[in-house]
């Protein structure tokens, strides 16, 4: 593979993960909500945050649900894929980080996206088919760094 032909990708990586990071506190944020131990900005003291996925604009609920999908699915793929990759997740303590994140953000989501009235019953479906898929995708990258960061130096 690439990293092993070009072992500088390693420190490219190590650099990379913050932004990943925060694409998970730019979700919690557009949510309303905060991540324990998240580098997240401080917040503004004029701004108060009242919106929460339950009423948020359809669109907004929509875009996020998508991003998170698009993320998740991308994560899980590369750590499938490059599985030595982890190391370097777990020194930004990603497996916290995602455990976090989800513990937050899921039921929130799987709540509104549930609570929610729709004209059109496919775009629930849509919605909970993607959430469902991002939640398996989550739980999918965390064995995946469980299995590399814990339990293989384990066995070896």
């Amino acid at each position: 593979n690439i990293f092993t032909q070009q072992p500088s990708y390693f420190s490219d990586l190590d650099e990379t993960l913050p932004t990943v990071l925060q694409v998970f506190n730019n979700i919690l944020h557009k949510c309303g909500l905060q991540c324990e131990g998240a580098s997240a900005e401080p917040q503004k003291l004029e701004e108060k945050v009242n919106v929460t996925p339950g009423n948020m604009p359809l669109q907004e609920l929509k875009d996020i649900v998508l991003y998170l999908c698009d993320t998740c699915t991308t994560l899980w793929a590369f750590l499938d894929v490059f599985p030595l990759a982890c190391q370097t997740f777990q020194k930004h303590d990603f497996c916290y980080r995602l455990a976090s994140f989800y513990e937050l953000a899921i039921p929130e989501l799987e709540s509104a996206i549930k609570k929610r009235h729709y004209e059109d019953n496919s775009v629930f479906a849509d919605l909970w088919r993607r959430i469902s898929h991002s939640r398996k995708k989550m739980i999918e990258a965390f064995h995946i760094l469980i299995n590399q960061v814990c339990l293989q130096p384990i066995l070896e």
